[in-house]
């Protein structure tokens, strides 16, 4: 069962989130894990690089494409420590991604249960599985430091928990 090791890359993509919110970066982390093994790991790079689509799924999913030697991510899992946004989830859905693990829901932009089901929409050509609240404490609390910081206040980072899942 792949749920029995998704609290150990869970703590991967957190550690990556912690290195996004020391560059001073939105604390979000990735990793891709392909046959027991993590093949890809990335954090939010949008400042440092000026880009708005290196998010750490983008960024982990590339990693992981290029590890494989194909675009295709069957039989792959993201861990991430926050709800895909909807670019991020429609990248799953491209990719033929297995499944996505997450921590913390994102009430304002979550396209894996808040906001939309984007992986889980029938009418898309494949699916994504997904599994909520791994961790999600750990990222809430990276979200609240790097909010708090740049606003004077815990209270406004997009997790906040969320019943729901797979």
């Amino acid at each position: 069962m792949p749920e029995l090791r998704d609290e150990e890359y869970m703590r991967e993509a957190v550690a990556r989130a912690e290195e996004a919110l020391q560059a001073g970066e939105v604390p979000v982390g990735a990793v891709v894990v392909h046959g027991g093994r993590v093949i890809a790991a990335a954090r939010n790079e949008r400042e440092a690089s000026r880009d708005p689509t290196a998010h750490a799924e983008i960024l982990a999913m590339r990693q992981a494409a290029e590890v494989l030697g194909d675009w295709r991510l069957r039989g792959c899992t993201l861990y991430v420590t926050l709800e895909p946004c909807p670019m991020c989830a429609g990248a799953m859905v491209m990719s033929q991604l297995e499944r996505c693990v997450f921590g913390a829901y994102d009430p304002r932009r979550g396209c894996c249960g808040s906001v939309y089901d984007l992986p889980g929409d029938p009418r898309l050509q494949g699916q994504t599985s997904w599994r909520a609240g791994v961790l999600d404490e750990e990222g809430k609390r990276l979200m609240d430091a790097f909010f708090g910081a740049a606003r004077g206040s815990g209270d406004d980072g997009p997790a906040a928990q969320r019943p729901g899942g797979e």
